[in-house]
């Protein structure tokens, strides 16, 4: 290593490890891919240096936030590929391990807990059916060159870190693991398969797939190679079995991603500026790779965009650049579809179609299983058809026939079940988003989806610093014909069961035909931007997860695919308040809380994050003032054997929000965790369409005040689970809500997680029970998100929002997913002025500097502008300055 000067002036330290040459990195693909790049000939300065040499300069300025220059977008991604390493190594790492079907090589068949023993089994082999490396391996020479300058650059700025690093430095969750290694850019496009996938084939690679087999036939794999503990192994795989069994039954709601977020995009009519203002807030997890990371990149001339993106992702994915700004949040559509295929008679390897006999093919896969001392080679057969892999129906729903069963559509016919996918193939996943972040104005953003760009399972909500304010849904849904969509319309009405499985977010269609084919457009068979739900308003436009047809309740949107979601239906509780915000700019909902857009009725940068923190709730604002009144007439009289009135007090006082410093919040919560059960027989006011943000409403008179009253039997069940815990009327909700950290364990060794921090006082709602709009919420799984790393999980009591039961040391809330990278943003005469936070911080490196800065933050309400332009860059450097990374 050695100082250098940067064209700053300041002093930097230049890493000139030397990358592994090109013959080196194709020596680590499974096929004969070559990853060096165009020839010379081809090379567009922009996208690839000209001599072949990378050079990226990382800046760092609060809360760890890399800020990379580079001269072109190869040497940009190196840089971030290298940033993310240094903060989320063991991530990113094991994210190539799940990619490549590799987890039970490296971590064993799987721990007795979460869906139990086998699951790195199941998984691994529901990868390889999926196609998840395969299909990297196929789309990868077909790639854009954009793409390929991308994930060429984010691989190498991996490897760059990872083979200069002693693996001992690595944190405790993967020192010295040696599935920490150099990737190839296979190995980031297999893992970009799995993102695009998270709302589709993710879903099924927990059993569904895995249990596909005909009658007659075990799902459970074979030993390839000669084992020595016989018994032992064939205990393994009848675990195997049932571990598939139980997380094909535990997808009961295809719908719901375990993802929400709100965005607001704002158009000039409502600005202090006069121009565009965003509000950006997703609800991602806290652990694991759905983890959103913050980082600028700028190639002179080309780029220049702040951000952040799930990790691995080579650009970031929720933006603004100089000129607009965008968010996106999980829609309400549908990105797969099943089929009902009908067999042949006493054939049940061939399906017929238009009266055409269609062979049910194979592939034979073989994973790895480490178990100790012995790796075992097991073998399964998979099963596919024309759409894509069969799936065992009946083992996700008990009311859909097994394979060779009499159908749920054909019931005088023998069938089986296959799906298609609409985000199989992710080729295209970078180029959507360069070209969004590359865009100047609305036009040319817009052009980004008018030429098939797809944000694989989200909506996007944009601005502009002309006053635009636009919403697209732009997931990749499947196209289908009038015709279909008239039949799946048809049996939603008349089958009780089949509107039950369509709202669990599974449309089956008849395979019997192709008319339920999807339809092949300019965009493929996805429906094109023409047919999209969208809208450009001047005032305001808005998503928090429910349906496109409330998007702004003065313009509603109708007429669209049903696969879109529903017209005319409910909207989520987030939904209804952030619309109420927005209606009413003057009302602060409760007297302690600001105003949405302060005195002025105008929006700034500062008032939108402020909006995220008011911590306002749809369900106090809706229910709390009638419960009290019922509190005031039921006295210290119990009810169901619970004296209310010291809880009751609390509630009087309450301020309605839930800030840390808000003394009956959690009273409520509890309240709202059983009221919530009755709201559908409750309510007296139904929900009407032309007012969803005021309906469903009002509680029945029936019993009010009395010790039958539903409200406050709803308020004594709530009480008896706090008192359980030991919990007072009196204490305030940050002394029970907490985020803290844990983890630092190695996948598979057995080992037991720490908790990495001290309690981190929580502000924010659960979105579900409370209807918080700030929404966060507990997380029972025992491994970070998406991973096999063990943490700390609460077992929790029901109908609490997730309270735990106080067993292994926990009380209380403990917070693992909801606001995460989050900003209030408006576009000034002098460019973008953005302030926010990522909740959880940047690195998951627990010895980082960077691991829970930005946490303390958080639970301050200390938010951080987000620096853009070089100037502000440049006076709020890190004291370790500017590092500058090549390959020279």
């Amino acid at each position: 290593m050695k100082l250098r000067k940067t064209p700053s002036g300041r002093h930097a330290l230049s890493l000139t490890v030397a990358l592994l040459g090109s013959t080196l990195l194709a020596g680590c693909f499974d096929s004969d891919n070559d990853s060096s790049g165009p020839s010379q000939t081809e090379v567009d300065p922009n996208l690839f240096p000209s001599d072949g040499q990378l050079e990226a300069t990382i800046r760092r300025t609060t809360g760890g936030v890399p800020h990379i220059v580079a001269d072109d977008l190869k040497s940009a991604a190196f840089g971030h590929g290298y940033a993310q390493a240094q903060d989320n190594v063991c991530m990113l790492a094991e994210a190539v391990v799940k990619a490549r079907s590799e987890r039970a090589k490296y971590f064993g068949p799987g721990p007795d807990a979460g869906f139990g023993v086998g699951i790195n089994i199941v998984n691994d082999f529901s990868y390889k059916a999926q196609q998840i490396y395969a299909g990297a391996e196929a789309e990868f020479p077909n790639l854009s060159p954009e793409s390929r300058a991308l994930i060429e650059g984010f691989t190498e700025g991996y490897n760059r870190y990872v083979n200069e690093t002693d693996s001992s430095q690595f944190p405790a969750e993967c020192a010295d693991q040696d599935w920490v290694k150099p990737i190839t850019p296979v190995d980031l496009l297999a893992h970009y398969r799995i993102v695009g996938q998270y709302a589709s084939g993710a879903l099924f690679a927990t059993g569904a797939v895995f249990l596909a087999v005909p009658p007659g036939e075990s799902p459970a794999p074979t030993p390839v190679n000669s084992v020595t503990n016989v018994e032992e192994v064939n205990k393994l795989l009848k675990s195997v079995v049932a571990t598939a069994e139980a997380g094909a039954k535990s997808q009961t709601n295809f719908a719901d991603m375990g993802l929400a977020s709100n965005a607001w995009g704002i158009g000039g009519e409502l600005t202090e500026q006069g121009r565009g203002a965003l509000l950006a807030n997703p609800h991602f997890p806290y652990t694991g790779h759905r983890r959103l990371y913050e980082v600028q990149m700028t190639v002179p001339g080309y780029l220049n965009v702040h951000g952040a993106g799930l990790l691995g992702t080579a650009i970031p994915l929720i933006n603004f650049n100089e000129n607009l700004a965008w968010s996106h949040t999980v829609t309400t559509s549908r990105r797969f579809t099943w089929y009902e295929l009908v067999l042949k008679d006493g054939d049940n390897l061939t399906y017929v179609k238009d009266g055409v006999e269609k062979p049910i093919t194979t592939e034979t896969y073989q994973i790895e299983v480490d178990l100790g001392p012995q790796t075992v080679v097991l073998k399964r057969t998979f099963y596919f058809s024309e759409y894509g892999p069969m799936i065992a129906a009946n083992a996700v729903s008990g009311q859909l026939p097994a394979w060779g069963d009499n159908g749920a559509l054909n019931t005088s016919s023998m069938v089986a079940h296959t799906y298609r996918d609409a985000n199989a193939n992710t080729g295209g996943l970078l180029d959507t988003w360069l070209g969004m972040s590359r865009a100047s104005n609305l036009e040319e953003f817009q052009s980004v989806f008018q030429n098939c760009g797809s944000t694989l399972w989200t909506n996007t909500t944009y601005t502009d610093d002309q006053g635009n304010a636009f919403y697209i849904d732009s997931s990749s849904v499947p196209n289908l014909s009038e015709k279909a969509i008239a039949l799946v319309n048809f049996r939603r009405a008349g089958s009780a069961a089949y509107a039950g499985l369509f709202d669990q977010g599974v449309t089956l269609l008849d395979g019997r035909l192709s008319q339920e084919d999807w339809v092949d457009t300019a965009c493929g068979p996805l429906v094109p931007y023409d047919q999209k739900p969208k809208l450009v308003r001047s005032d305001w436009v808005q998503n928090s997860n429910s349906s496109y047809w409330s998007t702004n309740p003065d313009e509603f949107l109708t007429g669209f695919s049903p696969l879109f979601g529903d017209e005319k239906a409910p909207i989520n509780p987030r939904t209804r308040l952030g619309i109420k915000m927005l209606q009413n700019l003057m009302e602060p909902g409760f007297p302690d809380a600001p105003l949405p857009a302060g005195q002025d009725g105008k929006f700034s940068a500062e008032e939108l994050i402020g909006v995220i923190w008011n911590n306002r709730a749809w369900y106090a604002e809706q229910f709390l003032p009638e419960l009290l009144q019922r509190c005031d007439a039921i006295g210290t009289t119990a009810v169901n054997g619970v004296d209310l009135s010291s809880w009751c007090q609390s509630l009087s006082t309450w301020d309605g929000l839930y800030n840390r410093d808000s003394v009956g919040a959690h009273i409520f919560r509890l309240f709202m965790a059983n009221y919530r059960n009755d709201l559908d027989s409750d309510l007296t006011t139904p929900f009407s369409p032309a007012d969803p943000v005021g309906t469903p409403a009002d509680p029945s008179e029936e019993n009010a005040g009395t010790a039958s009253d539903t409200m406050l039997l709803a308020l004594a069940d709530g009480v008896t689970a706090l008192q359980s815990q030991g919990i007072l009327p009196t204490d305030a909700l940050g002394d029970l809500q907490y985020y803290r950290a844990s983890g630092g364990v190695v996948p598979g060794s057995g080992g037991t997680p720490v908790f990495q921090t001290q309690p981190i006082p929580w502000h924010g709602g659960d979105g579900n029970i409370d209807g918080a709009f700030n929404a966060i919420g507990v997380v029972t799984d025992p491994f970070l998100e998406d991973t096999r790393f063990p943490r700390i999980a609460p077992s929790t009591i029901d109908n609490t929002a997730g309270l735990s039961d106080g067993s292994d040391g926990i009380d209380g809330w403990l917070m693992a997913r909801g606001t995460s990278w989050h900003f209030g943003l408006e576009f000034t005469d002098n460019g973008p002025e953005a302030y926010g936070l990522v909740s959880y911080s940047q690195s998951t490196d627990a010895m980082s500097p960077f691991f829970s800065d930005q946490s303390e933050q958080y639970s301050n309400k200390d938010y951080r502008q987000l620096f853009f332009t070089e100037e502000d860059i440049q006076a709020n450097l890190l004291p370790q300055g500017e590092t500058v990374i090549s390959s020279d």
